[in-house]
């Protein structure tokens, strides 16, 4: 879920503040009362405290510095565009900031400068929300935004991997060291299986265990926080398309269960691509774009020149949303009405 789930936010306002006729005409998505965007973001962040806890054992004190740097910077940002345009600071509380903080902190790797994760944070939130109109009102994802900028700006540090202090401790002696994608593409040694579903690799924060990326994605789904639609036609497909590649050229290409336990996949899967606000409403609709960000990692990873795609894969398929509800949206009963 991303910045996305920020756009939760009650479906009506009282009648004496929903003007003349007590309607309130807003933007999509329309949540039942009750889901408020304070309870949705706090169901999020908890979700995200198994991957949170892992990356402290893993990477010690840089995962609370880089969190806290995008936090900081989403809040600043937020802060900052509300005071520009003239509105209350209700969306600095509301929690929605924190977790496009927290998920852009989660895909980044732990050796990067405090100051780029903090720039980072705070792109994400201006160019990926505020210059949309703020909370609800965004095209792409702002976490993703934020990665992108920092992509952009500072590709050397974003693809740089420290070891972890555990496999330090057990006599890795590396300044650098390749996550499983890059050992994939680069034909290296892979590591185990048991390894990439608990987190003993390289990687960025929240991406390096499966077992605790699918932990905090499932209690999102069991609660009703997030579509279960998207979470799984992106891995049915990713699966699929890893596995052909697999038996067409079994040396060059992992399997199936490889490239869904490593990297942003599980991750990704249930924490990004089901933003509320980047994909579509309809159900139909989710099963698409959850189909073709699994068919567009897929394709970066294996032809790409990038071992990863999935920050490139949610911000293409974030464009396309608006065709894809056009397409599948249902027809109204009695029949389409003429303009």
């Amino acid at each position: 879920m991303s910045d996305a789930t920020n756009a939760a936010k009650p479906a009506a306002l009282p009648i004496k503040d929903a003007g003349p006729r007590g309607f309130l005409v807003s933007s999509p998505p329309h949540l039942a009362a009750g889901a408020t965007t304070q309870r949705i973001m706090f169901e999020v962040l908890l979700a995200m405290l198994p991957l949170f806890g892992f990356a402290l054992y893993m990477f010690r004190l840089s995962a609370i510095v880089l969190t806290v740097a995008t936090i900081a910077g989403a809040l600043a940002a937020e802060a900052l565009g509300n005071l520009m345009r003239k509105r209350d600071q209700s969306s600095v509380y509301d929690g929605s900031a924190i977790v496009t903080g927290a998920i852009l902190a989660f895909s980044l790797p732990p050796s990067l400068n405090p100051y780029m994760a903090f720039l980072g944070g705070m792109v994400g939130i201006a160019l990926g929300k505020i210059v949309f109109g703020g909370i609800g009102n965004n095209l792409f994802n702002p976490a993703m935004v934020g990665r992108a900028f920092l992509m952009i700006c500072f590709p050397a540090a974003l693809v740089s991997f420290t070891p972890t202090a555990p496999m330090t401790a057990a006599g890795v002696d590396a300044t650098t060291m390749a996550t499983p994608l890059y050992a994939a593409a680069k034909q290296m040694d892979l590591p185990s299986m048991s390894a990439l579903w608990l987190g003993n690799t390289g990687g960025c924060l929240g991406e390096t265990s499966a077992i605790a990326a699918l932990i905090g994605g499932l209690y999102l789904v069991i609660r009703g926080v997030a579509d279960w639609r998207q979470p799984l036609a992106l891995l049915l497909t990713a699966g699929i398309f890893a596995q052909i590649a697999h038996w067409i050229a079994p040396d060059a290409h992992p399997g199936a269960t490889f490239h869904l336990t490593s990297g942003a996949m599980m991750f990704g899967a249930f924490f990004i691509a089901t933003d509320y606000v980047g994909a579509p409403v309809n159900p139909w609709g989710r099963l698409i774009f959850g189909a073709g960000v699994g068919l567009l990692v897929m394709v970066i990873r294996l032809f790409g020149a990038y071992p990863e795609g999935f920050m490139f894969a949610i911000l293409i398929m974030n464009s396309l949303t608006p065709v894809i509800e056009r397409v599948t949206t249902p027809t109204p009963f009695g029949g389409k009405v003429e303009a």
